[in-house]
């Protein structure tokens, strides 16, 4: 029996039709549904939501009463009572599960909470996207009944004074729902495997006993576990091992550096389908072969406010401001970039996220990831995003015929004026002057503002080629081995220091 087929528990079915409303009204109920279950918290009670509840316009209410946070302060604030064991702070409760969440800049893991509503709505979510592969042209839906590749973090969780902390795939795997067990690959007990290399090598091992219909993961790493597979037992493609592989689900990073290479490893073509789950909820999802963007999932466990990212909202370093713009869903322009702040089932208020998204489709409510609010070169004024970055390495390395799954770039000093500094990964032969110049040429095609700064404050390009070994050791040697860790695209204050060190001698510094 296919998945898709699978009976659904009532109360899940129930959210699943949803009759249809505009955005802001779906938004304005999540938002309302969020502030009465919370209401007496201690975030509750101090911020009066019972009072935001009562008012006509509860979504101005809730922007004028309740500040904008990040980690640092939200934790400093709030979240380290709750991993004290204190109960009823910003949900209600006890909370038993912290996802650790380093993102790619910060060095210290930041415990995000983890609760059972917030579970209960991403399920629900996923649900929802594999429902909508009935709506898939030429899609194979008898694949989404074989085994399903998800390839995380260990379910084997840390143990704290009264709560667990990990990885959210962890955590996730950890609970997989009963009727999901017969599906679920490489199975618990590799699952709980914590060494990476070592579950690597145990999904490798077991890959001729299973038919894998569905991949999960990050893109770098589900790619490094192929090429394993088909170096191993000396295949063609991975579809001589299984044959039925339809579907790659992917996110947390852009896909488009990494299909160069996928495309190397398929016999027959797979169905990329993008997702936008992070620590703290399932954001949205592509609901739709024929775009690149993805539904937000506004009508189940998060508040969505979106920040216009400009100078008027961030500091130089990518920084909120005090008191900032926000926009409600209806409020969003297409074509502008916006900064997310979600409020969640898990208390999260008014979080900034750190991810930069973009309207493609406003009446669709769909998004692309642009970047992060910290992963962006702008030293003169070039403005320079993640998705820029993206779509310049993408054209270089099909116009040169050559595989880059992995790149950063840092600004330097040049004199009295700045250049820009790229590595890139690559074990294909390519000459390095020659993509410099591919990749040079298209940013000045893809963004006005850079262009504009090649010819004045931006004096220069330069480019290191490099293993995609070296970009892997480094990972391994900053503990961000697998799971959902991704490579910074751009390096900035402590993480360029340390990748400096470690290009000139192989190290890097641990802390005093």
């Amino acid at each position: 029996m296919a998945l898709i087929d699978i009976s659904l528990p009532r109360s899940v079915a129930r959210a699943l039709r949803l009759p249809a409303k505009s955005p802001r009204r779906q938004q304005i109920r999540v938002l309302k549904k969020l502030l009465k279950k919370a209401r007496f918290t201690e975030f509750g009670q101090k911020y009066r939501f019972d009072e935001i509840l009562l008012s006509k316009h509860a979504g101005k209410k809730f922007q004028q009463l309740v500040p904008t946070y990040d980690y640092n302060k939200i934790y400093a604030e709030w979240w380290h009572k709750t991993l004290e064991g204190k109960r009823d702070i910003c949900w209600p409760g006890k909370i038993k599960y912290f996802a650790l969440s380093s993102g790619t800049s910060e060095s210290a893991s930041k415990y995000i909470p983890i609760t059972n509503d917030l579970m209960r709505g991403n399920r629900i979510v996923m649900i929802k996207q594999l429902l909508s592969l009935r709506t898939y042209h030429d899609i194979p839906v008898k694949s989404i009944g074989k085994g399903w590749l998800m390839l995380g973090g260990s379910t084997d969780l840390q143990k704290g004074p009264g709560y667990y902390a990990g990885d959210l795939s962890g955590i996730t795997a950890k609970k997989v729902p009963f009727w999901f067990s017969p599906f679920y690959k490489p199975g618990k007990k590799i699952a709980r495997t914590r060494d990476w290399n070592s579950k690597i090598e145990a999904i490798v091992e077991e890959a001729p006993n299973w038919d894998i219909g569905f991949v999960v993961g990050v893109p770098a790493w589900i790619q490094m576990c192929m090429e394993k597979i088909i170096e191993r037992y000396q295949l063609n493609s991975i579809h001589d091992m299984w044959p039925n592989l339809a579907f790659f689900v992917h996110g947390g990073v852009s896909f488009e550096p990494y299909k160069h290479g996928f495309n190397k490893l398929v016999a027959k073509p797979l169905t990329f389908i993008e997702t936008y789950l992070a620590s703290e909820g399932f954001i949205a999802y592509q609901d739709r072969q024929d775009t690149h963007g993805m539904k937000l999932a506004l009508n189940d466990h998060i508040f969505f406010e979106f920040v216009p990212f400009n100078n008027d909202n961030f500091d130089a370093d990518g920084n909120l401001v005090e008191n900032p713009e926000a926009l409600m869903i209806h409020q969003v322009e297409e074509g502008k970039d916006y900064a997310i702040l979600l409020s969640t089932t898990a208390g999260a208020w008014r979080y900034l996220i750190g991810d930069t998204v973009r309207f493609v489709d406003k009446e669709r409510c769909e998004i692309i990831i642009t970047g992060r609010t910290k992963h962006f070169l702008s030293l003169v004024g070039e403005h320079l995003s993640v998705d820029n970055m993206n779509k310049a390495i993408k054209l270089a390395s099909e116009e040169l015929n050559v595989n880059i799954p992995e790149y950063t770039v840092a600004g330097i000093p040049h004199g009295l004026f700045f250049a820009h500094q790229w590595w890139i990964a690559c074990d294909d032969a390519v000459d390095p002057e020659l993509l410099r110049q591919k990749i040079d040429d298209s940013l000045k095609e893809l963004n006005d503002d850079y262009a504009v700064e090649r010819n004045s404050a931006l004096k220069e390009v330069y480019l290191n080629v490099l293993p995609v070994s070296k970009f892997m050791e480094f990972m391994h040697l900053k503990g961000k081995i697998g799971g959902q860790h991704k490579f910074p695209r751009v390096m900035k204050g402590k993480m360029f220091e340390d990748w400096a060190t470690f290009i000139e001698t192989g190290t890097i510094s641990k802390p005093a």
